[in-house]
C-alpha cells in the first residue's frame, strides 16, 4: 500500500498532526457497484471536537466529492435501488443524532427521526420502504425550564450488575431497542421490548422478519453470552434461534432467508476466545461453525474500528468476513458446505471495513499501513482488480518523515512472539537513541499492520519505538491468547521484557541506560506491573490503567463478568490471593521509576479510583509521581475531545524528554 519513502526536506512529525490526518472509515459501495459513500473525519483543535461528513467518489476512479454538510455526519447506508442514502447526524447543535434520508445524486436530507436518545445502526429494508434502527428507550432528562433544572435529580434504583456503560454513563433504564421507520417519514415503532439489551438488527430478504442479537436469559448478568432472535417487523413475540452458548453478534440473512450467519464462540464465561463464523437455521436446528479448524478470529481488534457484519455471496455458497491473522487484518471467504478458508483481500496492512455490491461482483473497503491513514479501495469480489481511490492523505504524508517498523521475532515457550523496533525518523546510525517499550490493551487485543500516528509522533522526537504482541493477543490462535488467562504478570511480562532485551542486539544503536515504559488499560496495567519487578527504566507512563484488579471487579461497568474470566473464573472472595498477587499495587514498595499516570475521570472500563490508589501508594511512599485527571472524558481514548488528545501527547513528551533525553549526542 505504501514504501518507505526517503525522508530528505521532510519535517519531523508532531502532535499537532492529528489534526491534518483525514481518518477514513465505513466505505458502503452502492448496490450498483457505481459508487463508494464514506465518512472522512477529522479532529479540529479549535473546536475542540471530532468533525465528520459523508464523502462520495466512483469506482472508476475521479476526485471524491463531499456529499454532505453537516459536521457530525456518520453511518451512509444505501438504498437497495440506489437512488437514497440513509445517514445519521447531529444536525442540531447539542441535540442526538436522528436519523436522515437524502437522493443519492444530492439534495435535501429530510429528517426521519426525533428521537430523546438518538439513534444508530440504520438498516434498509430489502424493498427500500423502510428502515430498521437501534435507539435507546427512556431515561431521565435535563428539564427545560430553568426553575426545574434547579432542583434536585431522581435518584437511581439499580437492580442489574449491568446498569452502566463506559462512553454512555448510566444505562440501567435506558436499554437499546430495535425501532422501524418508513423512509417517507412517520412515527418510529419500537419493535422490542422489556429490560434487555439488543444490538445488531438486520432484514430478512422477504422483508417479513427482523433478526437481532440479545441477551435476554437470567444469567445475563454474569457471562457474555446472547442469543440470535428474530421477531416479525411490524413487532410481536420474539423467537430465539441459538442456545445462548455464547456471545454472539452481527447477523446476516443468507440470501435464500433460510439461514443467519453471525459471529460468536461457544464460551459463555471465557475472554480470549476465538471469535468464530456460525451460521444457524431459521426454521430450528442447532448452530454450525463454518470456521471450527481454523485457528483465526473473524473480525479483529488492535484498533478503534468496528468490525463488518459477514457478507453472503448471492448464491450462497460463501461468506466474507474479516480475519486477523496475526498483525495482517483482512477480508476471507469461508464455505458454508465445508472447505478451507480462503484470503480474498491481504497484505501487511489492515483492511477494517468493507461493503460488497449487490451483485458480488465489486467489494470497497477501508485499508490502512504502517506508513499511511485508511484510505478507500476497490478490487473485484475474488480480489483482484485492486486499486486505491482515494489519496485524502498524500498531500500530508509527502510532507513529514515517517519511521517504517521493523519487525522482528523470538520463541518463548513454544510460542512466536512477533516483536517491532521502530527508528527515530532522522536515524543516525552514528548515535545512541533511547527507546520506548510500548504495550498494548486487552490483554487479547494485537499491534497490527496500521498506521499509528502517536508511535510516529514518538519516533518523530527522537525515540526508538518498541512494542511486542506477547501471550494473550488475539490473531495468533486460542492458545497462544488464552495463554495469559490466570497468568496476569507471568508469562505476558516475561515475553515483553525478552522482546526489549531482544531489541538492543539487534539494533545496538539503541541505549539501553536510557528507556522508557507505556501503556493504555491493560498496557498501563502491564506499566504499573514492570515498574513494581525490575528498575532497568527511567521513566513510565500510565494511561487509564489498572493497580488493584481486586477493586476493578466491583467498580468496572465489565468487572463482574471479565474480572473472574481473565482469572481463570475465580471471584475474589473464592481466591482472594490471586488477586493480591496479580494487582500492581501490591508491590507498589519496589517502585522506584518516576510515574506519570493519565487517567479519564469518567472512564467506567478502568475507573479513576484504579489510579489514585497508585498514586496515593507511591506519594505515601515518597516516590516520583504525577497524577493527570483528564476531565468528562472515558476509557476510549480515540473518543477524547482533541484538545484533551493534544494535550496528553505534550504531557508524555514532555514527561520522557526530561528523563531519557532524547537530543542526548551519547555515541554508540
Amino acid at each position: 500500500m505504501s514504501t518507505p519513502a526517503s525522508t530528505t526536506a521532510r519535517r519531523p512529525l508532531t502532535p499537532e498532526d492529528l489534526v491534518r490526518i483525514q481518518q477514513i472509515s465505513d466505505p458502503q459501495i452502492s448496490p450498483d457497484g457505481l459508487r463508494v459513500a464514506f465518512v472522512a473525519t477529522t479532529l479540529s483543535e479549535e473546536r475542540d471536537e471530532h468533525l465528520s461528513t459523508i464523502w462520495m467518489i466512483d469506482t472508476v476512479g475521479g476526485a471524491p466529492r463531499r456529499f454532505t454538510t453537516g459536521t457530525r455526519d456518520t453511518a451512509p447506508r444505501w438504498a437497495p435501488d440506489g437512488r437514497r442514502l440513509a445517514f445519521v447526524s447531529e444536525r442540531e447543535p447539542g441535540k442526538p443524532a436522528q436519523l436522515y434520508v437524502m437522493p443519492s445524486d444530492g439534495g435535501e436530507a429530510i429528517r426521519l427521526t426525533n428521537l430523546k436518545n438518538g439513534v444508530w445502526g440504520p438498516v434498509w429494508s430489502p424493498d427500500g420502504q423502510r428502515l430498521v434502527f437501534m435507539s435507546r428507550v427512556g431515561g431521565w432528562q435535563e428539564p427545560e425550564r430553568e426553575e426545574e433544572r434547579r432542583k434536585s435529580k431522581p435518584v437511581r434504583v439499580i437492580t442489574s450488575l449491568r446498569y452502566k456503560q463506559d462512553g454512555e454513563g448510566f444505562t440501567y433504564d435506558r436499554r437499546p431497542h430495535v425501532f422501524v421507520v418508513s423512509a417517507d417519514g412517520g412515527e418510529p415503532r419500537q419493535i422490542t421490548q422489556g429490560d434487555f439489551v439488543h444490538w445488531d438488527p438486520c432484514w430478512s430478504p422477504d422483508g417479513r422478519l427482523i433478526a437481532f442479537a440479545s441477551a435476554r436469559h437470567e444469567t445475563r448478568d454474569d457471562d457474555w453470552a446472547g442469543d440470535i432472535w428474530v421477531v416479525p417487523a411490524e413487532g410481536g413475540e420474539p423467537r430465539a434461534l441459538t442456545d445462548t452458548s455464547g456471545p454472539v453478534a452481527l447477523p446476516a440473512f443468507s440470501p435464500d432467508g433460510r439461514a443467519i450467519a453471525y459471529l460468536g464462540h461457544r464460551y459463555p464465561c471465557d475472554d480470549g476466545r476465538n471469535i468464530r463464523l456460525f451460521a444457524v437455521p431459521l426454521d430450528g436446528g442447532k448452530p454450525i461453525c463454518l470456521t471450527e479448524r481454523f485457528d483465526r478470529r473473524c473480525g479483529f481488534i488492535g484498533s478503534p474500528y468496528l468490525v463488518t457484519k459477514p457478507v453472503w455471496a448471492a448464491d450462497g455458497l460463501s461468506i466474507l468476513v474479516e480475519v486477523q491473522d496475526q498483525a495482517d487484518c483482512g477480508v476471507w471467504r469461508v464455505p458454508v458446505e465445508g472447505g478451507e478458508p480462503e484470503q480474498v483481500i491481504g497484505g501487511a496492512r489492515a483492511v477494517f471495513a468493507f461493503s460488497v455490491s449487490a451483485d458480488g461482483s465489486r467489494i470497497a473497503f477501508a485499508a490502512t499501513d504502517p506508513l499511511s491513514p485508511a484510505e478507500v479501495f476497490t478490487c473485484r469480489g475474488d480480489g483482484t482488480d485492486e486499486r486505491a481511490l482515494t489519496d485524502l492523505n498524500g498531500r500530508w504524508k509527502s510532507e513529514v518523515a515517517l519511521s517504517p517498523p521493523e519487525r522482528f521475532t523470538l520463541r518463548r515457550d513454544g510460542f512466536s512472539i512477533d516483536a517491532w523496533v521502530m527508528r527515530p525518523a532522522a536515524f543516525d546510525p552514528d548515535r545512541r537513541y533511547p527507546a520506548l517499550l510500548w504495550i498494548h490493551g486487552g490483554p487479547h487485543r494485537a499491534f497490527s499492520h496500521a498506521f499509528w500516528h502517536e508511535a510516529q509522533v514518538y519516533a518523530a522526537a527522537g525515540y526508538a519505538v518498541v512494542y511486542t504482541n506477547p501471550r494473550g493477543s488475539q490473531g495468533y490462535g486460542e492458545a497462544f491468547s488464552r495463554a495469559v488467562v490466570a497468568d496476569w504478570g507471568g508469562g505476558d511480562y516475561e515475553d515483553i521484557m525478552a522482546g526489549l532485551d531482544e531489541a538492543p542486539r539487534r539494533y545496538p544503536w539503541i541505549d539501553p541506560d536510557r528507556l522508557g515504559v507505556m501503556g493504555i488499560s491493560y498496557g498501563g496495567y502491564m506499566t504499573n506491573w514492570i515498574i513494581g519487578h525490575t528498575d532497568r527504566f527511567k521513566a513510565a507512563c500510565a494511561e487509564g490503567s489498572i493497580s488493584n484488579v481486586h477493586t476493578q471487579f466491583g467498580t468496572s461497568d465489565i468487572g463482574p463478568a471479565w474480572n473472574p474470566s481473565e482469572a481463570g473464573r475465580v471471584l475474589p472472595w473464592e481466591d482472594p490471593q490471586w488477586y493480591v498477587q496479580h494487582s500492581p499495587l501490591t508491590y507498589a514498595k519496589n517502585v522506584t521509576t518516576p510515574l506519570l499516570l493519565i487517567h479519564a475521570e469518567h472512564d467506567l472500563r478502568c475507573p479513576i479510583e484504579q489510579a489514585e490508589q497508585m498514586f496515593v501508594a507511591l506519594k505515601k511512599l515518597r516516590r516520583e509521581v504525577v497524577l493527570v485527571r483528564v476531565p468528562d472524558e472515558s476509557h476510549g481514548l480515540t473518543a477524547w475531545r482533541s484538545r484533551h488528545r493534544l494535550e496528553r501527547l505534550r504531557l508524555i513528551l514532555e514527561w520522557f524528554g526530561k528523563r531519557l533525553r532524547p537530543d542526548a549526542q551519547a555515541a554508540p
